[in-house]
């Protein structure tokens, strides 16, 4: 099937969950569980999703060779969303030489001393690269909004302490994303839209079966006390800062195959989309190729 084919079918399946103006954007709009009546057996998705990571491995190559481009992919989620899979999944077939996975926990002594997007900054890809964020600086409107004493910690002068903070860091971000567009940074970010009750469900597979036990944490289960806090934040994170240079996708997440296909399908529709190419080859090169072969040939 011709690529062009393949994106204009793929379409369906990833523009209902792609927020490009956050006007009047509510979560309540988009179901967990939506698959959008696709009906799969896993088998059918794993073959799908690998036609995807295959795809995605052959632009990763031009993006690399171009050295022009990076692209910048954005997970958000709460616990047991399936970011961790989602992301060993779709990228299964890159290049690690091209690819880094940055996961941000709690924050550093040296990064309290710094503006609270100073430790993203510093892992943002370099041209030719893939970055993955595996929760972001978006958890500075996350997580430290939930929990405001997480905010003192930050040590910020008082007089830029006040109510308007949420929607400054809000608009900070927003800019933040604009100046990367500019600079060839391609945007993409992903919330994982996971419900309540198959986080419960997932939760609980963990507990039943040892080999999962690692994955759980008790502080996974306070946390669902604040869920409705949660959600509300990234309802306005969303909604503050979705544009047409830098998506969300509220992507569905009670169905694990159906995520992984959302997330490959957008990520090959965006890169596509840069019409990558391999570098051409001058005359002055080709000369030189021509006289490299030359002396290997003289070699045998």
């Amino acid at each position: 099937m011709p690529r062009k084919e393949i994106l204009d079918q793929i379409q369906k399946y990833i523009h209902p969950f792609r927020v490009t103006n956050g006007a009047g954007f509510q979560l309540k709009d988009f179901d967990p569980g939506d698959t959008r009546g696709l009906k799969m057996e896993k088998g059918e998705a794993a073959e799908l999703l690998q036609r995807g990571t295959q795809w995605l491995a052959e632009e990763q190559d031009m993006l690399y060779a171009q050295d022009r481009w990076s692209l910048l992919l954005v997970f958000q989620a709460m616990d047991a969303a399936g970011k961790d899979s989602t992301i060993k999944h779709v990228m299964s077939g890159v290049n690690p030489q091209g690819c880094q996975v940055f996961s941000f926990k709690q924050p550093s002594r040296e990064d309290l001393a710094h503006d609270f997007l100073w430790r993203y900054a510093m892992r943002l890809p370099e041209r030719g690269q893939i970055g993955i964020f595996n929760r972001s600086y978006y958890e500075e409107v996350l997580i430290v909004r939930v929990h405001e004493d997480i905010l003192q910690r930050q040590r910020l002068p008082s007089a830029f302490m006040g109510k308007r903070i949420w929607d400054e860091r809000l608009a900070d971000i927003a800019h933040f994303e604009d100046y990367l567009t500019r600079q060839g940074v391609v945007i993409l970010k992903f919330f994982l839209h996971v419900s309540r009750e198959e986080q419960k469900s997932r939760f609980m597979k963990r507990l039943d079966k040892p080999e999962k036990n690692w994955k759980f944490s008790a502080s996974d289960v306070r946390e669902r006390k604040y869920w409705n806090d949660y959600m509300r934040s990234f309802e306005q994170a969303i909604g503050a800062t979705a544009s047409q240079h830098a998506p969300w996708y509220v992507v569905p997440a009670d169905n694990k195959w159906f995520t992984r296909l959302v997330v490959a399908a957008a990520i090959v529709e965006a890169v596509e989309q840069l019409d990558l190419a391999y570098p051409k080859v001058s005359a002055e090169q080709k000369k030189e190729l021509a006289a490299a072969r030359a002396e290997l040939v003289r070699e045998a």
